[in-house]
């Protein structure tokens, strides 16, 4: 099991840039493929990028595949989401997820066991 504490949002406006921290703590950090999703209200939650254990390979959302980098600090077990270029769309409680895994490639499909408490990232026009 791995804890995690999310952190980073705030209220921006549409063209600026923000970047969200994912503090873990228990063991084996690097084991842990991560993840980033987002759930903006009266949508379904989403998907937005993904990240190997060992950071060699990464996916996103085809909505923020230009603006967004997920990047990863195994010695400091961390995991960040750069934003850029933030559109009122993006708007949504970002969540991090972690879990375990002994493949050092990840992909959307994968599933989620471990989840924060959200943070929530909010555009203006």
């Amino acid at each position: 099991q791995v804890q995690l504490v999310e952190s980073g949002g705030g209220l921006v406006q549409a063209g600026d840039s923000l970047r969200l921290s994912c503090a873990a703590s228990g063991r084996s950090f690097s084991s842990y493929a991560m993840g980033w999703f987002r759930h903006a209200p009266g949508k379904e939650r989403e998907s937005v990028a993904g990240i190997s254990r060992n950071g060699a390979t990464t996916y996103y959302a085809d909505s923020v595949k230009t603006r967004f980098t997920i990047s990863r600090d195994n010695a400091g077990k961390t995991v960040y989401l750069q934003m850029d270029r933030l559109k009122p769309e993006d708007t949504a409680i970002y969540y991090c997820a972690a879990t375990y895994t002994t493949s050092d490639y990840t992909n959307p499909a994968l599933k989620y066991d471990n989840w924060g408490q959200g943070t929530q990232v909010t555009v203006s026009s």
